[in-house]
């Protein structure tokens, strides 16, 4: 995992965003990004059709599925999320949510600092794009305490949107993690949780199911330029 996040680091860190895009950082580069899948129960889910969420001053866009509701994140550890550009896909039917978290790159944020007492205290600081990746590998690895396996895999998408998916293995909170970035202006996190006890075996059907969401999710999400 180290080896990766040294590789993506560096390649962004090199140049500007269209030198790192031509160059390309994997054979995948500019390729359909879709995870290695393993076999699952039988079981009935709805029929695939996607939506486009393209909302007014929102600086992304994708595709999702029609039974999911998107939805304002509007808490972030009981307080309000630095900007208006948080957003939940809620799968009602599955008790799921992927939780979409918007940073700006050189921006202030307000941090969550863990103190002795078990209590977060308000730290402001700046959005600094090693520190947000960082963070994401972090976030990540907490749950290796109940984690089987994290495995981690550097996409590009036709769309050339670059980023780094997460597939964590286990009784974790959380098995389906990723981050997409420009390097320069743009970084987003994805995380996808379940609101029932974790457990592999249980939930692998449904995992699987909305792992070709998230497929599809990556695959067609695109930054805005305005």
């Amino acid at each position: 995992m180290k080896r990766v996040k040294r590789m993506f680091l560096c390649k962004y860190l090199q140049a500007a965003a269209c030198i790192f895009f031509s160059i390309g950082i994997m054979q995948s580069c500019n390729s359909t990004y879709t995870s290695k899948k393993r076999g699952y129960f039988n079981v009935d889910f709805p029929e695939r059709k996607y939506l486009k969420f393209d909302e007014a001053g929102v600086p992304y866009s994708f595709e999702y599925p029609v039974y999911a509701n998107i939805v304002k994140d509007s808490t972030y550890f009981d307080s309000t999320p630095e900007n208006p550009y948080w957003r939940n896909i809620d799968f009602p039917q599955f008790n799921a949510r992927i939780f979409l978290s918007y940073k700006i790159i050189g921006g202030t944020a307000t941090y969550k600092i863990p103190q002795p007492n078990g209590i977060y205290k308000d730290s402001a600081g700046i959005n600094y794009f090693d520190k947000m990746v960082n963070d994401a590998f972090n976030l990540t690895n907490k749950n290796e305490a109940v984690a089987s396996s994290i495995k981690d895999s550097l996409f590009t998408t036709k769309n050339n949107i670059t980023g780094i998916f997460f597939k964590v293995g286990g009784n974790a909170a959380t098995s389906r993690q990723f981050f997409m970035s420009d390097s320069v202006r743009h970084f987003l996190r994805g995380a996808l949780y379940f609101d029932t006890t974790p457990n592999a075996d249980s939930l692998k059907p449904v995992q699987d199911f909305l792992q070709v969401d998230i497929d599809h999710l990556i695959n067609t999400f695109r930054w805005k330029t305005n």
